[in-house]
């Protein structure tokens, strides 16, 4: 598969939106968290890009102090296991490196097997269960956590 990861930019947004729906249909983020986050700076927000800049996937990521947390990743069922999850984790380590973070947290739905399966593939390990985080449907989360060797 032939794709690039960039700065997710306002011009990818319809996509997105419609990427998110697609993805969580339950429960979607709004545009609007979408826009916000592209102006927070404490947030890094990066797209995969394939053929004529349609959007394969995205990853959100917010960074407080030494402290990475991933907010969504997602791909469009279509291009999933070609690589685009992989390469959008990556390069939020490679940012996380960069800017000297200690680790890296996310959560996942405790169903969500091919999920774990990749954050565990990624050096993420399990770390905490939060009871009932999920709400649509009701469903707890496993708290992963990826440690980048900073002190």
């Amino acid at each position: 598969m032939d794709f690039q990861i960039v700065p997710m930019e306002r011009g990818h947004l319809d996509q997105v939106e419609a990427l998110e729906r697609l993805c969580f249909p339950e429960d979607p983020w709004s545009r609007q968290i979408f826009e916000e986050a592209l102006t927070d700076g404490s947030a890094v927000n990066l797209a995969a890009l394939g053929p004529e800049g349609t959007v394969l996937g995205y990853v959100n990521c917010t960074i407080i102090l030494d402290e990475g947390d991933v907010g969504n990743v997602a791909v469009h069922p279509d291009w999933r296991r070609q690589g685009a999850a992989s390469a959008l984790l990556d390069a939020f380590r490679r940012v996380g490196e960069e800017r000297g973070l200690d680790h890296i947290m996310l959560m996942v739905r405790v169903s969500n097997a091919p999920a774990r399966a990749l954050y565990a593939r990624h050096g993420y390990e399990d770390v905490g269960l939060r009871k009932n985080y999920y709400l649509h449907p009701r469903e707890d989360a496993i708290y992963m956590r990826l440690e980048l060797g900073h002190d």
